[in-house]
């Protein structure tokens, strides 16, 4: 699969990422993150995440597995700690 990159050379979803990082930590300011800015992030990404990849391929845990990289019984945990089976 190719990606997309703009004319630095960065991907679509990277510009987005990068963007979205940069207005919330101007939002937050000098505002700790409870948890730190990396598990926060991490939380807020992946369940958007699982839910689109299982949506694009019907609900099909084999496919969205392997197209997110992972075996199915890792993508079968993380559903359900989301709450998405």
């Amino acid at each position: 699969m190719e990606v997309d990159t703009s004319d630095s050379g960065r991907s679509a979803l990277n510009e987005c990422v990068s963007r979205t990082v940069r207005r919330y930590l101007v939002d937050i300011g000098d505002t700790p993150c409870d948890d730190g800015l990396f598990a926060l992030v991490m939380r807020e990404v992946e369940a958007p995440l699982l839910r689109e990849v299982m949506d694009f391929h019907d609900n099909n845990q084999s496919r969205a597995a392997v197209a997110l990289g992972i075996n199915r019984a890792t993508l079968r945990k993380k559903l359900a700690a989301h709450g998405l089976l």
